[in-house]
């Protein structure tokens, strides 16, 4: 199963940019779960946002953004039963860096790197535990 923060917030298709980057911020996140109709649709991230300020891409201004001009639509989305080591492998070869995790087809949760350096941070100090009991 996957170690993951359950119940993640999220953000609708239709809120403002200026919305969901305040959501981030309050809640000092980087990913966003996406949802439309009550449907999990894809994932926001701090950097989409980033790059909406980009000068060079001609985009609207930040106000005039909504969560639905930049999301990713094709975001990695896993059962929570999925086996950890297939979700590493799989954000690891595609350069991913969230997977959104869904029990039943709802949103359960988001597992992202950072997820992932905690679980194995905690890994290594139980092993270290371990062999300096042996």
């Amino acid at each position: 199963p996957i170690l993951m923060t359950p119940c993640p917030h999220c953000v609708d298709a239709d809120d403002s940019l200026l919305l969901a980057r305040a959501v981030m911020q309050r809640h000092d996140v980087r990913h966003l779960p996406v949802v439309s109709a009550g449907t999990l649709v894809g994932v926001l991230t701090d950097r989409d946002i980033k790059r909406a300020l980009d000068p060079d891409l001609g985009l609207p201004p930040l106000d005039e953004l909504f969560v639905r001009d930049l999301f990713v639509p094709d975001a990695y989305i896993v059962e929570a039963a999925e086996p950890l080591d297939d979700v590493l492998a799989h954000m690891s070869t595609h350069h991913i860096g969230s997977a959104l995790v869904t029990t039943d087809g709802h949103l359960a949760g988001i597992f992202t790197v950072t997820d992932a350096c905690r679980a194995f941070c905690r890994f290594l100090r139980a092993s270290a535990d371990s062999n300096a009991h042996v």
